[in-house]
């Protein structure tokens, strides 16, 4: 059986790139929505797994406990640990404290993606060492699985490589039996103004109009997406067409 483990940021410091567009207040709020979605998705595929939610704030702890996931309470250290070390943390809590044989990490931004996608991921673990889904704008990563927990670490914080870049890199060294799940839903996540944006438009495209998320960004975000040139796609350019309510 896998584990699921699933780190939160504390709400005081979460989605801090943002904080050019929404408030400290928004950007709680803003969490707390992906974090119910993600949970509400979790509990739809009714896989018999047990996810383990890793985080230092009491709001997302209890949340976790009405769902009826396993809180754990991150022990915040002076100097803040990097994000590598909270995974290794709480990935060892779940093999000393929960006997996990197998662990997928996931994440409350991963917007987009769906209960059929949680349970995929979960069937190529049974069968992989390693299961890496590729986050879709940048060479990083979404949704990792490893079997067993501890085959390989992670490389979120690698100082000068790519994360999906520098865990393919040694899973392939290693000789690992690697599968990599290609999906745009189950790769997409927000982190900077840019993705919010899009994030807006292809919420309303998937018809996810009743998400928690989406019903944040229709209220608080008043900002568009436009090309800066006829010829590419790539050149966008956000504005601001309104005042963003508080």
């Amino acid at each position: 059986m896998t584990t699921l483990l699933i780190p939160v940021a504390s709400l005081s410091k979460t989605k801090s790139r943002l904080g050019d567009i929404f408030t400290r207040d928004q950007l709680k709020n803003l969490t707390i929505a992906m974090v119910k979605d993600l949970f509400s998705k979790i509990t739809r595929t009714r896989l018999q797994i047990d996810s383990l939610v890793y985080c230092n704030s009491s709001e997302i702890l209890d949340l976790a406990e009405d769902y009826g996931f396993i809180p754990i309470k991150e022990k915040i250290e002076t100097p803040q640990k990097c994000f590598d070390d909270i995974l290794q943390d709480i990935n060892k809590i779940a093999i000393q404290e929960f006997n996990a044989k197998k662990t997928m990490i996931t994440f409350s931004d991963l917007i987009l993606i769906t209960p059929k996608n949680l349970i995929e991921i979960v069937n190529l673990v049974e069968k992989n060492q390693v299961v890496v889904c590729p986050a879709i704008i940048s060479a990083g990563i979404s949704v990792l699985g490893r079997n067993p927990p501890g085959i390989i670490p992670t490389y979120f914080c690698h100082p000068t490589i790519p994360s999906l870049v520098a865990l393919l890199n040694e899973a392939n060294s290693r000789g690992l039996k690697i599968a990599i799940y290609d999906s745009f839903r189950a790769g997409f996540d927000i982190d900077i103004k840019h993705d919010v944006v899009l994030a807006h438009e292809y919420l309303k495209a998937f018809n996810l109009v009743e998400s928690e998320t989406y019903r944040f960004l229709e209220q608080n975000i008043k900002l568009a997406i436009t090309k800066k040139s006829s010829l590419n796609n790539r050149l966008l350019e956000i504005k601001r067409v309104g005042k963003p309510n508080c």
